[in-house]
């Protein structure tokens, strides 16, 4: 896809209602966005799949659901405080501030690049190489800036007061590991699932929703038996990578990345990406991290709390090490939505060819499921129509729609990416059938309004 596509999505995406730039009206904010009807229909579907697979599917994962504000300590003893920090370098001419490691990604081959971004000395002496890319000034030395978003707890604001928003939803599950464990009565291996706001304050957000400053995260933590961290980490690479597969994405436009030891998190044994190949190019969709056993250690030591498990069968206490499949749900709805937007040459009632923009998406991921259409306003039609509606929305998603031509509300619902539309028309009156039309093949079938239900049951489960 080419960056003209993603203007198309960007477009699509405001016009039809998945996604509006926040206060819009106040000139926004950047890095925020707000999901508008379409688009939480489609956020939501994407969790609910997530929790279904992750929660649902497995006897031994449970979910949790943490506060976003949590004891400043929290941070201090995962190192956030100190570690989750990016470099920053201001041109000296313009003033604007970019991040160095961007710079140099940009300016040198794979090679070179690496080569300095091993240290800080290495760092400055590449940025005086490059030229502003806003105006060819110079740059000034790259300093660490914290992404964190800082607040104040209570009515006065000091050092006592500090917390933070939290940049990640992993340590809520943490600081709680023995009480979930006990109250479940889990034994390892487990997980513990959480899906939340999460919060960084990105430097240069951009590529629409792909960076943004608040965000929402999936997060698996599966503890393990430190020996078998591997396979477990192999198992959970190849299962999250069908995830995606199975809801639709074109398996040409994934792939999985290993990190190299230089880009590991300090926490991290080991990290692979799931990516996905966006109009801006290859880019991380969902990271599966092994962060051994150190979030635990770690608070343990800071606590004082024992957070480690114990054996039953060999009688050893120890800490488990964590497999961790993380992935942002505003950059999987981009994902599904940039995977599933086609253009297509459709025929007209004339019988002459004119542009489809139709969005694909998997019938359990699209925001609408059935869409319920009568030919005309009149009371009649509407008020069987209507009957329609309240029963199939008993089942599934179902919208119903008397505006505008029977072609123009048929265009609108496959921008929407809605699988089927339901058609009543002055027939239905007399014979008590209506006519399914299918969203990608365009193809009607005329249907019994009382095996509609039935019908639509086994196009849903194919």
């Amino acid at each position: 896809m080419s960056s003209e596509s993603m203007e198309k999505i960007i477009s699509l995406a405001k016009r039809r209602g998945f996604v509006f730039p926040s206060s819009e009206i106040y000139g926004g904010i950047g890095g925020f966005w707000d999901w508008g009807p379409y688009g939480v229909e489609l956020k939501n579907n994407i969790k609910q799949a997530w929790w279904r697979s992750m929660v649902w599917e497995h006897e031994n994962i449970v979910g949790v659901d943490a506060a976003i504000i949590v004891n400043p300590k929290v941070w201090q003893a995962t190192k956030h405080t100190e570690k989750f920090a990016d470099l920053l370098t201001d041109c000296k001419k313009c003033k604007l501030r970019f991040r160095a490691d961007h710079l140099i990604e940009s300016n040198f081959s794979e090679e070179e690049g690496l080569a300095y971004l091993e240290d800080i000395k290495k760092i400055n002496n590449a940025l005086k190489k490059i030229k502003c890319p806003n105006c060819g000034g110079s740059f000034t030395e790259a300093r660490s800036f914290n992404l964190m978003f800082k607040t104040n707890i209570g009515p006065v604001e000091s050092k006592s007061s500090t917390a933070y928003l939290r940049p990640e939803t992993a340590q809520g599950i943490f600081t709680n590991f023995s009480l979930i464990k006990n109250s479940s009565r889990l034994k390892l291996p487990f997980g513990i699932a959480q899906i939340g706001k999460a919060f960084r304050n990105e430097i240069t957000p951009g590529n629409f929703v792909f960076r943004s400053r608040e965000f929402e995260q999936a997060e698996l933590e599966f503890f393990v038996d430190p020996e078998s961290d591997k396979k477990e980490f192999e198992r959970w690479k190849k299962a999250r990578l069908a995830w995606f597969k199975s809801f639709g994405i074109n398996p040409k436009n994934l792939r999985l990345r290993q990190h190299r030891k230089d880009e590991l998190a300090h926490y991290a044994k080991e990290a692979t990406d799931v990516e996905y190949n966006f109009p801006f190019g290859w880019k991380e969709l969902e990271g599966i991290a092994n962060r051994t056993d150190y979030d635990l250690k770690v608070h343990q030591e800071l606590s004082g709390s024992d957070l480690s498990y114990f054996d039953e069968k060999t009688g050893k206490k120890f800490f488990p090490y964590v497999i961790e499949p993380s992935v942002g749900i505003d950059r999987a709805a981009l994902a599904f939505l940039c995977d599933a937007y086609t253009e297509e040459q459709a025929p007209t009632a004339a019988g002459e060819k004119e542009l489809r923009v139709v969005l694909k998406l998997h019938k359990d991921i699209a925001p609408i499921q059935v869409a319920i259409l009568p030919l005309s306003k009149r009371k009649d039609l509407s008020k069987e129509a209507k009957k329609i509606w309240k029963e199939l929305s008993t089942y599934w998603r179902a919208e119903y729609d008397e505006t505008q031509s029977i072609g123009k509300r048929y265009r609108r619902q496959d921008e929407i990416g809605t699988p089927y539309c339901i058609t009543i028309d002055f027939d239905t009156l007399k014979d008590k059938a209506v006519t399914i039309r299918n969203r990608d093949t365009m193809k009607q079938e005329r249907i019994k309004i009382a095996k509609l239900t039935e019908t639509l049951g086994r196009k849903f489960k194919q």
